[in-house]
């Protein structure tokens, strides 16, 4: 184990706390401090969209540790103080409240801010859902509309499209894509996901881009296509994408492009780590940086760090995993799928609304999807990690 006896973890997140909790595991008794920016201590985000959002869990349900699990961390957790900057050589952080922190190492978790459309802020009515006081603003709003506009073709706007209409709201979603998660799925199975939220009453509009939101007396009142129609709207959620919260590292001099760019082992500085959501870093086994936004890369991603803080300096090269619930489809998905992929279903059947479907390229396998067959999915894992060990050889 290296000699460092302090760290400071900026962004109370899942992946934060993930990183705290690793280095506890792994040994780690010096001194621990977390820092978020919000009042609510650390809690989950998939579920926003899906379970807080329909109501099916109260909030608190969403917190990632009890009182007494966070007290036994042995950290100080200090919440509702954003970062405001970064002196990269001294690893000192300063925060809004003005408290000066400095450590042997410091680890950037802030995550990302909800892309905003252009006019957004000045309209009532018209909502983001990163937060979890934005998902219960939602909810509220939802509960009190009979029609809302989603727009945004990823994997968020599918959700909330998916839960809205499980509410009873009449919903529409819409995409400059031809289809939800196209870019994730591919255009084969993102046709399928299409016709799913079609056949549970979602209208879709696919293929446009928003123009412009519409409003009256300062609240909205419709979304305005590119094509020159009108969608009346109560209430407008905008799922357009995300971006790494950097701003408070402008004068860091840290790399800062889509992300805080790091090494293989998810270092961006001397004794500076960047992890989750907000982490852009080469991965060996693809070859180039990437940044991925999903729950499972923020815990794998903190372990890595935690263990290249004590020492171990092992690079990252996971393979890809992420998952959609929607509707009573549940959609796994290993490795890489994309929209260039040949495709195949191996196992169930597309008709049942069961079955694994795998990707290739170049006659290599780089993912696999289930849907509704998580374990069969799971079996087919192998191969795709046989593949990226062997990139990940060629590219160290």
């Amino acid at each position: 184990m290296t000699q460092v006896e302090s760290v400071l973890v900026v962004g109370a997140s899942a992946a934060g706390l993930a990183t705290a909790e690793a280095l506890r595991r792994k040994g780690y008794q010096g001194a621990l401090t977390v820092i978020g920016g919000e009042y609510h201590p650390p809690y989950d985000r998939p579920p926003l969209s899906k379970q807080v959002l329909a109501g099916e869990w109260v909030p608190e349900r969403a917190q990632l540790r009890t009182p007494d699990q966070l007290a036994a961390l042995d950290a100080e957790i200090v919440l509702q103080d954003p970062a405001c900057s970064l002196e990269t050589a001294t690893r000192t952080v300063r925060t809004a409240s003005g408290r000066t922190v400095r450590a042997d190492a410091v680890v950037i978790a802030t995550g990302l801010h909800s892309r905003a459309f252009p006019g957004q802020q000045s309209l009532d009515g018209v909502h983001a859902l990163r937060s979890l006081d934005n998902a219960l603003a939602l909810r509220s709003a939802l509960q009190s509309t009979d029609r809302t506009v989603v727009i945004g073709d990823g994997v968020l706007g599918a959700e909330i499209a998916a839960t809205a209409r499980g509410m009873g709201v009449d919903v529409t979603l819409v995409g400059m894509l031809a289809a939800p998660m196209v870019g994730l799925l591919g255009p084969r199975m993102a046709a399928r996901l299409a016709r799913l939220h079609t056949d549970r009453g979602v209208h879709m509009e696919f293929g446009v881009a928003v123009d412009l939101l519409q409003g009256e007396r300062g609240r909205a009142t419709a979304v305005g296509l590119a094509d020159g129609r009108v969608l009346p709207a109560r209430t407008v959620v905008v799922a357009i994408g995300s971006v790494p919260a950097t701003d408070w590292l402008t004068d860091s001099g840290l790399t800062v492009a889509d992300g805080v760019v790091c090494d293989a082992f998810c270092q961006a500085a001397d004794g500076v780590y960047a992890v989750g959501d907000v982490a852009r870093w080469h991965h060996r086994g693809l070859g180039k940086l990437v940044r991925w936004e999903n729950r499972t890369n923020a815990n794998e991603q903190a372990a890595a760090v935690a263990a290249n803080i004590l020492g171990e300096n092992r690079p990252y090269t996971p393979v890809p995993y992420m998952w959609t619930d929607q509707f009573d489809a549940k959609i796994q998905a290993h490795g890489l799928l994309g929209e260039d992929a040949d495709v195949q279903v191996v196992e169930g059947s597309e008709d049942d609304g069961r079955f694994v479907a795998l990707y290739r390229r170049d006659g290599h396998m780089t993912g696999v999807l289930g849907w509704n067959m998580p374990k069969q999915a799971r079996l087919h894992r192998a191969a795709i990690v046989d593949h990226y060990t062997a990139q990940a050889a060629l590219h160290a």
